[in-house]
């Protein structure tokens, strides 16, 4: 353990606002948008989400690496955080089926982070002074520099990052066998979208962020999936492509989060960079259909513009954010497609959103009929 390596260390916001804190240990400088998550468990689905790459993220949860990593609790084959913000860092997991120290996991894939900061001050600050870009240095580097470093980085809005994330080539998951066959977009998929598509009878294959619909087609699928992913979804032109074919055949869809966002840019319905996003596994949404709340786990920076989907005469809102009346979901009226802009796979305790797969597959069979 690496307890004697325990340097002075910063982090710096874009506004030239600085906090103090300690290296874990692990030497190095990194930048991102700076971000908070008010999730008190979870925290390797959270550092493994492909919707957080290229992002800084900041732990309500004064308690950090307590119970240390599992290999099957990973969202992805890597870390997709930029670097961690944190209160207390546990240095020794206690848990029975634990594989390793959060330490060990962050030095296996040089993750920068720094603990021993005020986070509840620092998580006021964004709340109130909004997301925006940072950087975290454990190495020395001079504040100086760090300010001429930090102004070069791009900011959120506008930059694409589904290409990152995404795929290289298509893979399969899932029996061959299964009674569906989903086309999934893959603009930065969470493993454990597919392993819910996959329990409800379902072989998937899965596409890189840029594939056509006539990529997807040729798997001869059931239904397509527009999956979550980073960034802001204004500049993947190519899944708005995709997506506004899939719906131009009238094939059964559903988009989650960054999915979500493309089917409605694929429509002409706006999207803007909120504040500061929704990140967390306890945000109240109402099902407008139905009258009901659920608890959700949500994670994003970007929204659709809800004034211009009420607009839409092809649009209805089926879902609102209870804190702050945002769209939360949405379906069409003349095709099968609808879209929700949180996890229903997360199942933070609460399995609220869950019926949202098997209305995909009520959808899917509706569509053959």
């Amino acid at each position: 353990m690496k307890y004697s390596n325990r340097n002075q260390a910063i982090l710096l916001l874009a506004d030239g606002t600085v906090f103090y804190g300690k290296s874990i240990g692990i030497e190095g400088t990194t930048f991102g948008e700076v971000c908070f998550n008010t999730g008190m468990t979870g925290y390797q689905e959270i550092f493994t989400d492909p919707s957080y790459f290229g992002q800084i993220m900041v732990a309500s949860n004064a308690h950090i690496g307590n119970y240390g990593t599992n290999a099957e609790e990973i969202e992805a084959e890597k870390i997709m955080i930029s670097g961690l913000v944190c209160k207390n860092f546990s240095f020794n997991p206690s848990r029975v089926n634990s594989d390793k120290s959060l330490l060990d996991y962050f030095t296996e894939q040089n993750l920068v982070a720094i603990s021993d900061v005020d986070t509840r001050a620092l998580v006021s600050y964004i709340r109130d002074n909004g997301a925006m870009n940072a950087v975290i240095s454990t190495d020395g580097t001079s504040l100086e520099d760090l300010k001429k470093q930090l102004a070069g980085v791009p900011d959120m809005k506008g930059l694409e990052l589904s290409s990152k994330v995404s795929t290289k080539e298509p893979y399969f998951v899932g029996n061959p066998d299964a009674k569906y066959k989903i086309s999934a977009l893959d603009l930065g998929i969470k493993k454990n979208i597919l392993r819910n598509l996959a329990k409800r009878d379902c072989y998937i294959k899965v596409f890189p962020y840029d594939a056509t619909y006539e990529d997807m087609k040729t798997f001869n699928p059931d239904g397509f999936f527009l999956s979550n992913g980073p960034g802001d979804p204004d500049p993947l032109y190519s899944a708005q492509e995709t997506a506004r074919n899939i719906l131009a055949n009238d094939e059964p869809v559903f988009g989650i989060c960054l999915g979500h966002q493309v089917l409605a840019l694929a429509n002409g319905i706006p999207t803007y960079k909120m504040f500061n996003g929704h990140r967390g596994i306890n945000h109240p949404v109402k099902n407008l259909m139905t009258g009901h709340g659920e608890i959700t786990s949500q994670n994003h920076g970007f929204a659709v513009v809800r004034e211009e989907l009420e607009k839409h005469p092809d649009f209805e809102i089926t879902h609102e954010h209870i804190n702050d009346g945002t769209v939360a979901g949405m379906r069409m009226k003349s095709k099968n497609c609808f879209s929700v802009q949180y996890h229903p796979e997360a199942s933070p305790g609460p399995h609220d959103a869950s019926y949202l797969f098997d209305q995909f597959i009520a959808n899917i069979e509706k569509s053959k009929n």
